[in-house]
């Protein structure tokens, strides 16, 4: 049996943090932010948590890292 193999976008895009919950960066901060307010923006720096509905599709992509 051949060995799993991870999603490589998925390991680019997702970590699992200490506690086990799935870490993401947020979407939208790349181009066409002249529109949007400072206060828009400054809230899409960081990241922020996988949604539980997803989190299992997301760690499945990911089965063969951990």
């Amino acid at each position: 049996m051949p060995k799993m193999k991870s999603n490589s976008g998925a390991k680019k895009r997702f970590k699992i943090t200490g506690s086990g919950k799935v870490k993401r960066g947020q979407a939208f901060k790349r181009h066409l932010l002249e529109s949007r307010s400072k206060d828009r923006k400054r809230n899409l720096t960081g990241s922020t948590l996988v949604h539980k509905s997803d989190e299992a599709r997301v760690r499945r992509m990911l089965a063969a890292q951990n």
